[in-house]
């Protein structure tokens, strides 16, 4: 596969965490539904980050692994469309993150924002280990592995892309200029023929001098048409294009979703470590249990109080699961008492019942036959170690570790 085509693979991956729940689903897992049809996808269990923050309960990890895939599964991830895979199956993701650590700086750790931040929310844990300081460049060899070209994150996360970033750009200017490359660049250019040899000049030149991305995207479509030179001089010149080195690990982009703030049954974000949640698979008496028994604007004790909508956590679901016409019923018969709670309530518990329908249908097939699971995982697995594989042969070549 060549570079401009790895870079239309898209990478994303999630900690086992046993059941996911709906946060999840609005968050993560519906924008993975529809990045399947548009990109070559490849999607991991990351439980070795898991190991960083939670190596001291290492039992749960395995059921949690099995649990959230077949989430995964019910949410309409297709593993005919996206691979499916778990991190530590792939032991490239490893050899890589040691490779990389030889050359990048303590302080690009240290000042990663999610570092402190962890370190602050976590604190009953000891995470003052080396697995927890060197997590963010497990995840840059987690997606350098695959030169993945885009990555979807939250804007919290875009600091992990930007140093995965930073990691590939000094990994290229320090092994991807072989001895003699510019000569070996230029001899290269001659090679694509006089009107296309002109024209990469050109190109590169606007690039160079003005910045102009337009020129670099033009130049990197030539030459992967070119059919004239090998893949060793195609690297080579699309690392020249922009004054650098070949390109042995693409730079990735972070491909940024939108953000999706899940509320949870007490109003806020929802989350596991606040117990406001609904699973992706909740049973639905839970469910209609659980939206009954919600907490409602204060102002209205009694049936005949009006209420404000925007002081109740219901209303907020509201936002998620109902269209205008919907939310304009429930503003005016808030505030006028027309409606009671439970009449707000219910048009929500309908939505959410029938949101996870298609899901408890889909899990069930999984949950019956879960070889059936481990055979698509098992799938994954080789697909991935097949592109990892060729990366780390890449890798181990520029470093001088290719021994013959």
């Amino acid at each position: 596969m060549s570079l401009l085509e790895s870079q239309k693979r898209v990478l994303s991956g999630m900690r086992p965490t046993g059941h996911l729940h709906l946060g999840h689903y609005h968050g993560v897992l519906k924008n993975w539904v529809r990045l399947q049809h548009e990109y070559e996808c490849m999607f991991f269990v990351a439980d070795w980050h898991a190991l960083t923050t939670h190596y001291d309960d290492p039992e749960v990890i395995e059921d949690n692994v099995w649990t959230m895939v077949i989430d995964w599964l019910a949410a309409g991830v297709n593993p005919g469309s996206a691979s499916l895979f778990i991190q530590s199956k792939v032991p490239e993701h490893a050899e890589l993150h040691l490779l990389l650590s030889m050359i990048t700086p303590l302080s690009w750790l240290e000042r990663v924002p999610s570092y402190k931040d962890q370190q602050t929310k976590l604190n009953e844990k000891d995470l003052s280990t080396y697995g927890f300081l060197g997590y963010p460049l497990l995840q840059s060899a987690d997606i350098l592995i695959y030169k993945a070209g885009l990555v979807p994150v939250g804007a919290d996360q875009v600091p992990h892309v930007e140093m995965t970033r930073e990691v590939a750009r000094r990994f290229n200017h320090i092994f991807g200029r072989d001895s003699g490359f510019v000569e070996l660049a230029e001899v290269a250019i001659k090679k694509l023929g006089r009107k296309s040899s002109k024209m990469y000049r050109e190109l590169r030149k606007e690039f160079l001098e003005k910045g102009n991305q337009e020129s670099l995207e033009k130049a990197q479509a030539m030459l992967q048409e070119q059919q004239n030179i090998s893949l060793g001089d195609r690297d080579r010149l699309f690392g020249y294009l922009e004054g650098g080195g070949k390109v042995i690990l693409p730079e990735p982009q972070a491909l940024l979703t939108e953000a999706s703030v899940m509320p949870g049954l007490d109003g806020g974000k929802m989350s596991k470590s606040y117990g406001n949640f609904i699973s992706m698979r909740e049973d639905e008496d839970s469910i209609v249990k659980k939206i009954k028994t919600m907490t409602t604007d204060p102002a209205r004790v009694r049936r005949t109080d009006p209420g404000d909508p925007e002081k109740c956590p219901v209303f907020k679901l509201h936002e998620i699961y109902s269209d205008q016409a919907q939310k304009a019923w429930v503003v005016e018969g808030c505030k006028s008492a027309g409606i009671g709670c439970l009449d707000c309530k219910k048009p929500i518990i309908d939505a959410i019942i029938d949101e996870q329908k298609p899901m408890r249908e889909r899990a069930r097939q999984y949950e019956e036959n879960p070889d059936l699971v481990k055979s698509i995982v098992a799938e994954g697995c080789e697909k991935a170690r097949s592109v990892a594989r060729t990366t780390l042969e890449e890798v181990r070549q520029a470093m001088g570790l290719n021994y013959r």
